[in-house]
């Protein structure tokens, strides 16, 4: 099912860049210039504008990325599909030709003067200074890390990636899709050599995340190829595209029955086998300050997840003070409910298992989740314009994570909204323990999550208007992730959480990020071993899939942290304003101010914060 290729890859590359650069609006006033030497001088040259300059980054980003590119569905819309039936270039070399162009781009920008920019321009130079400077200082790093795990492993991600994000509109989409399976091979022998110099340079996944990764594997590719997800989702969306007859659903179904057979279930194979092999020479769960400088990579990644300079030892300490803090609050509520006796932890569980808080594990009563978490999201939505001066376009669906994804995957995850609105956000909700869905953790997931948290953020991002493209998907996991835990206070302290254990739920959420930060700097710091992260996660939250969760940390060291310390800024600058303005301050305002942007480091926040002040008080004072 592959296809030829009609050109070369240059001239496939400088044709779509005229394309992208046409869309992008940025050729207004040089009409005199012929477009296709405006290209080859774009892509080849460093660039008069450095307006041209944030695209031309963003489309060598994005070209990198085919399984990206299909997943925001902006080209679409130009009439360039050529980039749906690929998958990622996964090999060693695909990543040194990434951290080059990072390099080559950090240096490009530098030669513009910085002081001659204003405005949205001014602010894109700032966000990709800073976020090239810090890939590029992590460069050394590129193979650290581990490309094959239990929660976000290219193993995993595949399957999600072709149910969840290849698009079906037509034939040629389906097509598309049957191209990309036959080329899974590939990918694949892109991803064992990266795993093999890896193992070379003494990096290798602790213990638990072989084990995981085997079973989960062993299990995708044990059941026959029509019973597969990537089979049976084909089956289920090819039948709603009107388009295809019968005899097309079929043809189309045996090609993509004949390549999960012939080519994606051999590469799962390969991978089963390296990992069989892998699996009795490692015999620790270990962190990160075991792997070769993983001391310096460890601070590097703090860095880079929280965008601070927050050493290891004082996110540590920070954590131990937030603990303590929002355990006195827990215990205060508990004791004035009944539950006196016991660490908070051990209390949190009790409650867990009363009968009242649970639904009936049944398909009924994962139904009836669902649709609780459906109400709430409705309920608070209709309160959004008071506290929000903008509110995303784009619509939000909730729904239950694939079956298949089920022990892998997080409890509840979110997914944004395509570029060109073909896709919503999505809030999905993991119902393979309907125990880890009491009721009274709902309301605080939903906010997190959903609204007005990652679905305000994410969907306000894409729908940013004159700006660079880059701005609408670059990633700053602080400024995201401490938006949804300010999300979930936002809702408590504007009176949608008033049921005392629907509070007790919200706190517990917010322990967990401050235990989150003595833990991830237990094990990748201090040395702690996966069970005492698991006994102090038990015995500070009482959450039921804690074990899930350190595991989680072993495998993107600093992520976790990243929560608490962004929300804790948030909160800072949202003080700052209200102290500053006074009875002039409103928080309609301020949350445009938070999102109108998109993401953006920690200090770059905080810098359009105090350009918000000031302009406020030049416009009282005239």
């Amino acid at each position: 099912m592959r296809r030829p290729l009609a050109q070369t890859r240059e001239q496939e590359y400088e044709g779509e860049c005229v394309k992208i650069l046409k869309f992008t609006g940025l050729l207004v006033g040089l009409l005199l210039l012929a477009v296709a030497a405006l290209a080859i001088h774009v892509v080849w040259f460093r660039p008069f504008d450095v307006r041209i300059f944030y695209e031309k980054a963003f489309i060598e980003f994005a070209l990198e990325s085919p399984e990206l590119l299909s997943s925001i569905r902006m080209l679409e819309q130009l009439g360039i599909e050529s980039h749906n039936d690929d998958l990622d270039d996964v090999s060693p070399g695909a990543t040194r030709r990434r951290m080059a162009l990072v390099a080559e781009d950090l240096e490009t920008l530098h030669r513009y003067d910085r002081d001659d920019l204003e405005g949205q321009v001014a602010l894109s130079y700032d966000a990709l200074d800073w976020f090239l400077t810090t890939e590029a200082a992590g460069a050394e790093f590129a193979f650290h890390g581990y490309p094959v795990n239990q929660l976000f492993g290219v193993q995993n991600s595949f399957p999600q990636f072709m149910t969840g994000s290849h698009f079906l509109g037509d034939r040629g989409d389906a097509e598309d899709y049957v191209a990309r399976l036959s080329k899974l091979d590939d990918k694949f022998a892109g991803l064992l050599a990266d795993l093999r110099l890896r193992e070379e340079r003494g990096v290798v996944p602790p213990s638990f995340v072989i084990d995981r990764v085997l079973d989960e594997m062993r299990a995708f590719v044990a059941m026959p190829a029509r019973e597969n997800i990537l089979h049976a989702s084909f089956a289920e969306r090819l039948a709603k595209v009107d388009s295809l007859s019968a005899a097309d659903r079929d043809e189309l179904l045996q090609a993509a029955e004949t390549e999960i057979r012939d080519t994606v279930y051999p590469a799962y194979a390969e991978l089963i086998a390296h990992f069989e092999a892998l699996q009795p020479k490692v015999s620790t769960n270990h962190g990160a300050s075991q792997l070769p400088d993983g001391t310096r990579w460890y601070a590097w990644l703090l860095r880079q997840q929280t965008t601070t300079d927050m050493s290891p030892e004082a996110v540590h300490q920070l954590g131990l003070f937030e603990v303590a803090r929002i355990e006195n609050e827990m215990d205060a509520i508990l004791r004035a409910e009944g539950y006196a006796d016991g660490p908070v932890g051990e209390r949190m569980q009790r409650l867990n298992e009363e009968p009242r808080f649970l639904f009936p594990d049944t398909d009924a009563g994962r139904e009836q989740i669902l649709a609780g978490y459906r109400s709430i999201v409705a309920d608070i939505e209709s309160g959004m314009p008071a506290l929000f001066g903008r509110l995303p376009r784009a619509a939000l669906e909730v729904v239950a994570v694939p079956d298949y994804r089920e022990e892998s995957a997080a409890l509840a995850y979110y997914e944004g909204p395509s570029f060109d609105g073909s896709v919503p956000g999505r809030f999905y909700v993991n119902l393979r323990d309907v125990g880890e869905h009491p009721r009274y953790l709902m309301r605080t997931l939903a906010y997190h999550e959903a609204v007005p948290g990652h679905h305000f953020q994410s969907a306000i991002q894409t729908e940013l208007e004159g700006v660079a493209q880059f701005r609408r998907i670059l990633p700053f996991t602080a400024y995201q992730e401490g938006w949804a835990l300010y999300a979930e206070r936002l809702a408590w302290e504007s009176g949608y959480v008033t049921d005392p254990f629907d509070n007790l739920g919200r706190l517990q959420h917010e322990m967990l990020r401050a235990a989150r930060l003595v833990v991830d700097t237990g094990i990748h710091r201090y040395g702690w071993s996966r069970e005492q992260a698991i006994d102090y996660m038990l015995e500070k939250t009482g959450l039921k899939d804690s074990a899930v969760e350190v595991e989680r940390y072993f495998v993107i060291p600093g992520q976790a942290t990243a929560y608490k310390i962004g929300m804790q800024k948030i909160l800072e600058l949202r003080e700052r304003a209200r102290a500053e303005l006074g009875e002039d301050f409103d928080i309609r305002e301020f949350h445009v101010v938070m999102l109108e942007n998109g993401a953006l480091p920690m200090s770059i926040l905080e810098q359009q914060v105090n350009a918000h002040i000031e302009n406020k008080r030049k416009a009282i004072r005239l």
